[in-house]
């Protein structure tokens, strides 16, 4: 079992007055060599977007993008047809760019902030029809117990799809609390994100905003030293 952690406050940090970006991966104008990406996973982002701000209509292919607003709402548009889709905290947002997108991403709200990841994954399959969908999860069916929110569009799991052999879930975990997680294939890593809390696992503490990724093991346990949020991006590691 192998582990890389990355502490929040070595995250590439960008403040462009409406925008408060966080960069895990080289994102922009942040490069690290040793922080391209986590196995077919690209991008992971926590940006904090000023009211009625964000990103203005941009193309994107042959990725496969996530989006989960933590507070505030989200509204979308794209060159599918999607006219201003609102996208609440609680629900996420998926989007298969495949053989080419535009799209453009805002806040909803005039009065207060949105703070979401952006997760970008790399597709195992290239010039896909683009595709768009969204869902709502209830906070409750993620009470210490992982709850899906992304899958393989090849398989029969539960949350929404995308053309890759991921998965995204949840789970809110009690104080002193202990999960076994048990990875897809050993060909598969983990990039543990933690939303709130503190946890560890192989002698790594981790705290709120911090993460660790796993891979080269079947499983993995973790113990929770408070009340804590987490965030599994599992994902091929070649």
């Amino acid at each position: 079992m192998k582990t890389i952690v990355h502490k929040a406050e070595d995250r590439g940090y960008a403040n462009h007055g409406w925008l408060q970006a966080n960069h895990s991966f080289s994102f922009a104008n942040f490069f690290n060599p040793e922080k391209v990406q986590f196995g077919a996973l690209r991008v992971l982002n926590d940006d904090i977007i000023a009211p009625s701000m964000g990103f203005s209509t941009h193309p994107h292919d042959n990725m496969e993008i996530i989006t989960i607003p933590l507070k505030g709402t989200l509204k979308h548009k794209d060159s599918m047809g999607n006219t201003w889709e609102m996208v609440e905290a609680g629900e996420v947002q998926v989007m298969s760019a495949g053989s080419g997108v535009q799209h453009s991403e805002m806040n909803a709200k005039t009065d207060e902030y949105l703070n979401l990841f952006q997760i970008w994954i790399f597709p195992d399959k290239k010039n896909v029809n683009p595709r768009y969908d969204q869902k709502h999860f209830n906070a409750e069916d993620r009470q210490g117990k992982l709850q899906t929110l992304v899958s393989s569009i090849d398989n029969n799991d539960e949350g929404l799809k995308i053309h890759q052999n991921a998965k995204l879930s949840r789970i809110d975990l009690s104080k002193d609390e202990s999960l076994t997680y048990n990875l897809i294939s050993e060909n598969h890593g983990v990039y543990i994100m933690t939303i709130s809390g503190s946890f560890s696992v192989e002698n790594n503490e981790l705290e709120t905003r911090d993460a660790i990724g796993v891979y080269e093991t079947k499983d993995f346990s973790l113990k929770t030293k408070e009340d804590t949020q987490l965030l599994f991006i599992e994902v091929p590691m070649s």
